[in-house]
């Protein structure tokens, strides 16, 4: 052992004060005597306390000099050689990935790393620098480069395991960085292995690698997605998959709005997926959760428990219904049939509205006395003076004059190749906007009027061969589109964890408000939309909430799932670093292991248990002298 600091073994001379003290001073006590005649015995007693006595054995002398000699050690900064991985610049690579939840290894793969990192930062030399990095979906310096160990020792500590996937181009790219102005440069990784093939690491100088983790043993929900079929209704579809090297028997559980509905055993043979879909589901739910358990007795593990869960939002009527009052036109009835998420009905004009109320009302060359309070679609309107609008003569000029651009009512939409042989002129329409333009007016138009939206197809289906061509589906499917409840968010197949949500907020809604799966929620003002959230680390459902002066006037949710097989393929991998395996290759350099830390906690030790004695000592006499007066009392 040698030391860094051997003059602070001066310190060491404290202890002759220290001893001095001891023989100086005086020992008194105070004594109850019940004589005068008693006062020649104390005479003596004061004889005998001279200045300078014969230094006797005392136990708080002896741990005064041992707490001095534990100081005079820490300072003196003790330690021993021992092998190193690496000198010089040193870049602490930790995964923080999903991956590194597996507990394979006591008590996680994560925690595992960061005992390893702390063995790394407790050997580097005064001369040695390292920063610390946490890769996760993005990494995160949380130490730049410095050589003061309980900085470093702090970082590596409050450090936390993500649900995410690794971006390592990112993160070493960060860490290579760090090599402008060293001599010697190092990339250590701590982790399992789960890194893209595709990236050579040698281009990023000296990359190291220490292997964490033990087995590969896992099962995982890798797929969950609910659908509507017109025939069969709710259907569901779910796929889960062994990643380990043995047969494998699981518990396939679906939760309907956090109700047990169907639970089927299977056994999974190593490496396989097995696909369930099921189409016996109510009409009536909301959210799904599906659950991988492993039966009692199970022989074989499950080390990775995060991706035995999944979630999925459920929707059977996404749009609305529809009715469609005509007299039998086959080309707005074949149309409307091929969007499944709308349930179309057909209505006859000769009876006029029907009493059941509708989302959408299509009306073909009919106009109802009284116009319904929903949206509408008007469809070659017949003469006449409407309340929102009037509809003229004939005409001719059909001419194309253009497609309003960048409008999700025209998106995709051509019309170069479409002929309409004559269309009705449509005024007292400041409210709409012209989609499609002829040299006689307008061909399409859509607009919003009191709260309803309204669009009007000025032309007889029959006198153009609109229906024949591509522009026609594509006009009914931007319509429809349009006409839909207005939704704040779009994420049908929901979302990975950590992926940015877009939130478009309602027209009328002032705050939005975004409630997280473990219950807690943030709100967010509507000030400049669209609005972007991206605090979507935890998998589960989370519910995005349309808030109008505190009240909620519109809820929706969407599901977070991690569906990642790299992460959820858990076996320890060692990539290809061009410098070999880090136990190989670290052997050969020397660093310094310092025990000033142990040696100052002793002596804290030895403090305590110092005061402890001297304060019990000072107690002892009080004590005595208060039984003697309560024995006296007594007599």
């Amino acid at each position: 052992m040698s030391f860094l600091a051997p003059l602070a073994a001066l310190i060491g001379l404290l202890a002759v004060p220290i001893v001095l003290l001891y023989m100086l001073r005086l020992r008194r006590r105070e004594i109850q005597v019940s004589s005068t005649m008693l006062w020649q015995m104390l005479l003596r007693d004061q004889e005998a306390n001279a200045p300078w006595q014969r230094l006797r054995r005392n136990l708080l002398l002896l741990l005064q000099l041992l707490i001095l000699a534990a100081l005079a050690l820490a300072l003196m900064r003790p330690y021993s050689e021992v092998p190193i991985l690496t000198s010089g610049r040193i870049a602490l690579l930790i995964d923080a990935s999903a991956s590194m939840n597996a507990i394979d290894v006591n008590p996680s793969r994560f925690e595992a790393a960061k005992a390893r990192a702390l063995e790394i930062v407790g050997g580097i030399r005064p001369e040695d620098s390292v920063a610390v990095v946490r890769v996760a979906s993005g990494p995160e310096m949380l130490e730049n480069y410095t050589n003061d160990q309980t900085r470093l020792r702090d970082a590596v500590n409050r450090m936390q395991p993500s649900t995410t996937p690794a971006d390592w181009d990112a993160a070493l790219t960060l860490a290579a960085a760090g090599a402008q102005g060293a001599e010697k440069f190092t990339i250590i990784i701590l982790g399992d292995g789960g890194l893209p093939t595709r990236l050579d690491l040698t281009t990023y100088g000296d990359v190291r690698f220490i292997p964490i983790g033990t087995s590969g043993q896992n099962t995982a929900i890798i797929a969950l997605a609910t659908s509507t079929d017109p025939f069969k209704g709710a259907q569901l579809y779910a796929q889960f998959a062994n990643y380990g090297d043995q047969p494998t028997e699981v518990i396939f559980s679906l939760n309907l709005d956090g109700t047990l509905f169907k639970a089927e055993p299977y056994t999974l043979a190593p490496n396989s997926t097995q696909d369930v879909i099921v189409t016996d589901l109510p009409s009536d739910f909301s959210q799904v959760e599906a659950v991988l358990t492993r039966p009692t007795g199970a022989a074989v593990q499950d080390y990775l428990p995060s991706d035995d869960k999944a979630w999925a939002v459920f929707s059977s009527r996404r749009a609305g219904r529809a009715v469609i009052l005509t007299q039998g036109n086959p080309f707005l009835e074949q149309g409307f049939a091929s969007f499944p998420d709308w349930q179309v009905f057909q209505g006859e004009p000769t009876q006029g509205l029907p009493a059941e109320a509708y989302e959408l009302y299509v009306f073909d060359n009919w106009m109802p006395a009284v116009l319904p309070d929903a949206n509408l679609l008007f469809v070659n309107p017949p003469e006449g003076i409407y309340p929102i609008f009037t509809v003229g003569q004939l005409t001719t000029e059909t001419t194309l004059k253009g497609v309003r651009p960048d409008d999700p009512r025209t998106l995709y939409l051509k019309f170069n190749d479409v002929n309409v042989r004559e269309f009705h002129q449509i005024s007292g329409v400041a409210w709409a906007d012209m989609l499609v333009e002829a040299e006689g007016g307008p061909l399409v138009l859509a607009g919003e009027y009191e709260g309803r939206r309204v669009a009007i197809i000025t032309f007889d289906l029959y006198e153009s061969d609109l229906p024949l061509k591509i522009a026609y589906p594509i006009l009914l499917a931007n319509l429809t589109a349009w006409y839909e409840s207005p939704r704040t968010i779009r994420v049908e197949d929901g979302l990975h964890p950590d992926q940015t949500l877009f939130i478009q907020p309602l027209a009328n809604a002032d705050q939005m408000r975004i409630i997280r799966p473990d219950g807690t929620s943030q709100t967010l003002s509507v000030d400049n939309p669209p609005l972007i959230y991206a605090d979507t680390d935890l998998s589960g459902i989370y519910t995005v909430e349309s808030l109008l002066r505190g009240t909620v006037i519109q809820s929706e949710a969407f599901a977070v799932n991690l569906f990642d097989p790299t992460e959820s393929f858990i076996k320890p991998q060692t990539p290809a670093t061009g410098t070999g395996d880090i136990a190989a290759a670290g052997g050969g350099e020397i660093g310094q292991q310092e025990y000033w830390g142990w040696i100052a906690a002793a002596a804290l030790a030895i403090l305590i248990l110092e005061w402890t004695i001297h304060h019990r000592r000072q107690q002892a006499p009080r004590l005595r002298s208060g039984a003697s007066k309560s024995f006296a009392r007594g007599r």
